[in-house]
């Protein structure tokens, strides 16, 4: 692990699967990390990094000269910023917010507009790739807003997501990954769907597996989840409840301008069938069961 740079710390706010994932990236990059979540529990993780557990989010507030977000949703990231800039002392220069969260992208615009550009400056970074990826440097960030903020947090940046796009408007980086995240969850369905079909027909998964990889239909999820369907390996690295909540925004979001979303409208239905059946903390691979629960009618 790299030496520590300066003794400023980057907060981060949320301390799950992804913010894990992000304090590693930063602790990595030499940055010290002031951490908080509402559950007390998550920061014995995160001080076991030589991460440092924040009392409150006014404590980042007060601290930070930059935040990551990786808290669950779009309320909670209204919340939080609603936080940070109450909390944000008088004549310090504004704190830059980075959100990996993924969030409805028209809230975000508005949160944006109403926030007072004296005390938070955000930076709209959701990232592409699991937890996992995003540990390895492997995730795809998709950047909105003030491109001086983003640049003014290039070093947070880096450490989280090597890779990265800046899409424009506070707003377009959700869209992106909204989009992204339809495609990936379809591929994934479709992976799942292909590996029970095959099994059904007498084929071994593991080795169908291999066989589809080298064929016309591969593609990332055949790495990633691939080899989570066929050993029954259901660790999280994306969460189904997750996954459900940015389907539903996904519908959401289409309904509204007009446009149907065939696939996605499946998808949910196959994630709802994984919540029903108490698979809602699992790892998002396990759609391969709920595939396999399904019968002819």
């Amino acid at each position: 692990m790299a030496a520590v740079a300066n003794s400023t710390p980057t907060g981060l706010i949320g301390i799950g699967l992804m913010g894990m994932a992000c304090a590693k990236r930063l602790r990595g990059a030499g940055l010290e990390v002031l951490g908080y979540d509402v559950d007390p529990k998550k920061s014995v993780a995160l001080t076991a990094i030589g991460g440092e557990a924040a009392p409150s989010i006014a404590d980042i507030a007060a601290r930070c000269a930059q935040v990551v977000l990786a808290v669950f949703n779009t309320e909670q990231v209204e919340q939080t910023i609603d936080a940070l800039a109450k909390a944000r002392p008088a004549g310090k220069p504004p704190l830059i917010a980075v959100c990996v969260s993924t969030c409805d992208p028209d809230k975000i615009s508005a949160l944006v507009a109403r926030t007072p550009a004296e005390k938070v400056r955000y930076v709209e970074a959701p990232v592409s790739g699991t937890s996992q990826q995003t540990e390895t440097g492997d995730a795809l960030g998709m950047i909105g807003g003030d491109p001086a903020a983003a640049q003014e947090a290039k070093a947070v940046l880096d450490a989280i997501c090597p890779r990265r796009h800046h899409l424009g408007a506070a707003g377009n980086g959700g869209r992106a990954k909204l989009a992204i995240n339809l495609i990936l969850g379809v591929n994934r369905a479709a992976l799942a769907e292909g590996l029970v079909f095959a099994q059904t027909l007498g084929l071994d998964p593991g080795a169908f597996l291999k066989v589809a990889r080298e064929s016309a239909a591969q593609s990332q999820v055949m790495d990633i989840k691939g080899p989570k369907m066929v050993s029954g390996d259901f660790t999280p690295h994306g969460f189904i409840t997750q996954t459900r909540k940015d389907f539903l925004l996904m519908l959401e979001q289409a309904k509204a301008r007009g446009q149907g979303l065939p696939l996605a409208e499946t998808y949910v239905s196959i994630v709802n069938g994984c919540v029903a059946a108490g698979e809602g903390e699992r790892d998002n691979a396990i759609v391969i069961e709920e595939i396999r629960r399904r019968k002819p009618q």
